[in-house]
């Protein structure tokens, strides 16, 4: 007989002739000479000697252990105290079970979602991330999850997690803000044939995802020819120039044409309006022209007016000189002193009164 000490946080499998016999755990213990004695460590999983089958024959050790059974299309996530320690793949593992606080926790990855009781902390692990996809929906945005080309459900904004397996995930998402969509340098005939390009705009929002997103094919490239189309017919029924007047008119009649076709795309169109409307080098010349001759006509009109209004007010100031000799000595006296005001130098001549000949040159009756 031999002793054998077992110290504390080991175990020993004691083998005779090659064959397993019994455990013994912390202590001293006395064994055959023939026999044996495998020591393993309570800290770390169990690598079996032999078949574990036949070890497992023994109660006593197999109340010692945990077995864990990993299956193809699954993992299991190892805990030890409470903290996330390793992964296992599909095999068979043992674990002792009386040192350690072994947690397991068993993931199907044949399905999508992520249900088991597994923290978004952990997520982000290397040992565990290769087996998850992550999808990103912004705060302003929707979107819609298909899964095998099949619509599955509508994502608010927020980060997804599924496990990643042979089924195809595909995200596809909406802005939900207030958009803008410019319709720029469209080359348009109006009712009288002339050629104008405009610049137009309109303000929209996405109010329906599923409808824009799964049921039409790129909705903005659809409503953009909606606008234009609507645009086309508007201006084809104004003349220049009531184009040029009107332009609020047109754009709220897009508007109104417009929103019912939107609607079924999921979309609702806020606002439009005209930008620019661009004329053609001739027809800018031919405007300015018409333009130039209408400042013309009103300059003349106003020109007319005043002259008309000098008249009416030389005519009634004759007409009251007339009746006052006061009255007419005292405009006398007013356009003498303005021709006074232009004479620089006044010679006067000859024998006589200064003052007498100065009243000469200035008197209107000799």
């Amino acid at each position: 007989m031999k002793r054998v000490r077992i110290h504390a946080g080991m175990v020993g499998l004691v083998f005779k002739n090659g064959n397993y016999t019994h455990v013994i755990t912390e202590g001293k213990h006395w064994i055959g000479f023939r026999a044996k004695v495998a020591k393993y460590s309570l800290s770390q999983p169990f690598n079996a000697p032999r078949a574990l089958e036949i070890l497992l024959k023994d109660q006593a050790l197999a109340d010692m252990l945990t077995v864990i059974e990993v299956k193809d299309n699954e993992i299991v996530l190892v805990y030890e105290n409470g903290n996330f320690k390793q992964i296992l793949t599909a095999g068979r593992y043992t674990y002792w079970n009386s040192l350690i606080d072994y947690k397991y926790v068993t993931a199907d990855l044949s399905k999508i979602e992520i249900t088991e009781a597994i923290k978004k902390a952990i997520y982000n692990k290397p040992e565990l991330s290769r087996y998850i996809r992550v999808f990103e929906v912004a705060a302003y945005e929707k979107a819609v999850m298909i899964v095998n080309d099949k619509f599955e459900k509508t994502l608010e904004h927020g980060t997804y997690h599924f496990w990643k397996n042979d089924q195809t995930i595909k995200i596809a998402k909406a802005d939900l803000r207030q958009l803008q969509l410019e319709i720029a340098g469209q080359e348009l005939l109006t009712k009288d044939k002339a050629t104008v390009r405009i610049n137009f705009y309109a303000q929209y929002k996405v109010t329906n995802i599923e409808t824009a997103l799964m049921h039409n094919k790129d909705y903005e490239k659809q409503l953009y020819i909606i606008l234009q189309l609507a645009l086309r017919a508007f201006v084809g029924g104004y003349a220049l120039d009531e184009l040029l007047e009107q332009k609020e008119t047109i754009a709220k009649a897009v508007l109104s044409d417009v929103k019912t076709q939107a609607s079924k795309l999921g979309v609702n169109v806020l606002h439009t309006g005209i930008r620019d409307v661009i004329l053609p080098g001739d027809m800018k010349d031919i405007m300015n022209q018409v333009l130039i001759a209408h400042k013309k006509a009103q300059a003349n009109v106003v020109t007319r007016r005043e002259e008309t209004a000098s008249t009416r007010s030389l005519l009634n100031t004759a007409k009251l000189m007339e009746d006052n000799s006061m009255l007419f000595k005292l405009k006398e006296m007013e356009y003498v002193e303005k021709i006074a005001d232009k004479i620089g130098e006044i010679t006067v001549a000859g024998n006589g009164n200064v003052i007498e000949q100065l009243k000469d040159i200035f008197s209107v009756n000799k």
